[in-house]
């Protein structure tokens, strides 16, 4: 295997992690197992653990090492932002499932849903299981490599549920969901500056085959190769657009490895504007070593990174079981293009993109042609089993994550620690 900053995995017993980012104050950010002092060499990474070249060379994202001190994320909200997000959520769903139907001509949506084919949702169901296995198998293979073997499949499922009900509950464009995920990492051991790297590139392989998708699917339909049609703003736009996402990403992989500490440097002597442009450097910087690093991940072969594919494949076959269980469904291609179009409506800041998403598939499906009234049904049906289904076992997944971190703290302090196990905990859940 190619060894090099993106060539391929190097063998973490050979190399060393990188240092502390020189843009902090000594041993600000770091594990104070981890800290360096003046003549010390730095630690290298934990036995059996593989680092790329460029996860090496990731400046340090600010955020907090795993110290023992360090409490799990959480949103301060007052009575009042409770209550009003609670009756957003409630207006919001008596709106979409009482109101739209009554002016799109349909009658009550939720009688019409309940007269739906049960095989067609029973398998839109199994379709949303297998997706989300799908996003575990990715986590597994992206963050969890190389590693001791401390977080298992039962850990894993925990994070991720966790996570994305996060992401679904809180209007941050899916910022609760990464930060929760970053915390128990940091927690399971993993270092502060590895996290923020394989979560970059996490984010990396995700949204690689959703910008490929309407790419695809956009030139196809605009130029009759795939069935369906389509208009040049719901096919070449959204194309367009992808393509300049790649692009971008591809410029970014130009950037030095070393970009940040480079700078750090030149920022020693500078004044503030320097060291203003040092940190506005951690960015690019980060993204551009977390890309190398889904590139390396790719290079690999893993077959789990295919938990990418099954995690948007599953949940668009949600939305085509739908269409099944009311009526004739268009062609998949249209399927496929409306639903990535329709779910950038999670970047506006509503809970899960609640209404945004309906919004915008239901809008999207119109202007493929679409009957209205079967894409109201489909669409709020699909988001009933992808939105809300997953939120019971996401918020237990959450209370199950405390006690398992509250566990490996246990196991941390050592056998000696008041209210430590006399026996270590098995690793693996």
């Amino acid at each position: 295997m190619a060894r090099g900053n993106d060539q391929g995995l190097s063998d973490g017993a050979g190399s060393s992690a990188a240092g502390p980012d020189p843009a902090q104050p000594a041993g600000e950010g770091v594990p104070p197992a981890q800290r360096i002092t003046r003549g010390q060499a730095p630690q290298a990474p934990a036995p059996g653990q593989r680092i790329t070249g460029a996860e090496q060379q990731a400046p340090a994202a600010g955020a907090r090492g795993a110290d023992a001190a360090e409490e799990m994320p959480r949103v301060l909200l007052t009575r009042r932002q409770v209550a009003a997000s609670l009756l957003f959520v409630v207006f919001g769903v008596a709106f979409l499932y009482f109101v739209l139907p009554r002016l799109t001509g349909i009658g009550t949506t939720v009688h019409r849903i309940e007269r739906g084919d049960s095989w067609w949702i029973g398998i839109g169901v199994a379709l949303e299981v297998l997706s989300f296995g799908g996003y575990v198998v990715l986590f597994r293979a992206v963050f969890l490599r190389g590693t001791d073997g401390r977080i298992g499949w039962n850990a894993s499922y925990q994070i991720t549920m966790a996570g994305l009900v996060a992401t679904r509950l809180f209007a941050a464009a899916g910022a609760g969901g990464l930060a929760l995920t970053a915390w128990a990492l940091r927690r399971s051991g993993m270092e502060s500056r590895l996290v923020a790297c394989r979560m970059v590139a996490f984010m990396v392989l995700l949204y690689v085959v959703y910008a490929g998708s309407m790419l695809i699917a956009g030139v196809g339909l605009a130029t009759g190769l795939f069935p369906g049609g389509g208009s040049f703003a719901i096919t070449v736009v959204p194309a367009l657009v992808a393509a300049i996402l790649f692009a971008v990403a591809g410029l970014m992989t130009l950037l030095p490895d070393d970009l940040s500490r480079r700078l750090d440097r030149r920022a020693s002597g500078s004044g503030r504007f320097g060291h203003w442009v040092a940190r506005a450097a951690t960015a690019p910087a980060l993204a551009a070593s977390g890309i190398r690093t889904a590139i390396a991940l790719v290079r690999t072969r893993d077959p789990g990174l295919l938990g990418a594919l099954a995690w948007w494949g599953f949940d668009i076959s949600v939305l085509w079981a739908m269409f099944h269980a009311f009526g004739s469904p268009p062609p998949f291609t249209v399927i496929w293009m409306s639903y990535f179009v329709g779910t950038l409506g999670n970047l506006l800041p509503l809970p899960g993109g609640l209404g945004g998403v309906e919004g915008g598939m239901i809008g999207a499906f119109a202007a493929f042609g679409v009957d209205v009234n079967l894409a109201v049904l489909a669409v709020l049906s699909y988001r009933g089993i992808s939105f809300w289904l997953p939120t019971l076992p996401g918020a237990v997944a959450y209370l199950q994550l405390r006690r398992t971190v509250a566990r490996w703290r246990e196991e941390e302090a050592g056998p000696h620690a008041p209210g430590a196990p006399r026996a270590a905990a098995v690793h693996g859940s």
